[in-house]
């Protein structure tokens, strides 16, 4: 059972972010202060990513661990109330990670998900990962330009 009316929980259903969440702004304000430059969850783009590097054609998302089932078989065990809904709400949101990742990675992108856990603890170093893949991707497009020797 909830222990919240069904006013205090649509009120803390409503209060959480979809984009511009306390994640993101912490490794776009990395990305940023090391020169890179992206959009914000840029709806052109199949799953609205929260961060894309356009011309290199890279997608990074930031996933809450509750939304998209982190260590779902354990924490499935979790969900006390309203199992009927959430249990499977959550699943399609995975099988929907899954699907999107597919698409963009046939359009060409390089597809990169962090878990918000992650990105709290070590925002650096996932900053890290992803500038290592803009430099490869950027070397990968000059070398296609012919701008290489082989």
């Amino acid at each position: 059972m909830d222990r919240h009316t069904p006013e205090q929980r649509r009120r803390n259903m409503q209060a959480v972010k979809n984009k511009d969440s306390q994640i993101e702004t912490a490794l776009r304000r990395e990305l940023f202060r090391r020169g890179y430059r992206y959009r914000k969850n840029c709806t052109k783009i199949v799953g609205k990513p929260d961060i894309v590097f356009i011309k290199e054609k890279i997608a990074v998302f930031c996933d809450s661990e509750f939304w998209h089932g982190y260590d779902w078989e354990n924490r499935k065990a979790d969900i006390k109330s309203r199992r009927e809904f959430w249990i499977p709400k959550i699943e399609r949101n995975m099988e929907r990670d899954r699907e999107v990742n597919e698409q963009l990675e046939a359009a060409g992108y390089i597809v990169l998900r962090y878990w918000g856990r992650r990105i709290k603890k070590e925002s650096e170093s996932v900053a890290d990962e992803i500038e290592r893949v803009i430099l490869a991707r950027r070397e990968f497009r000059a070398c296609s330009r012919n701008r290489c020797t082989p």
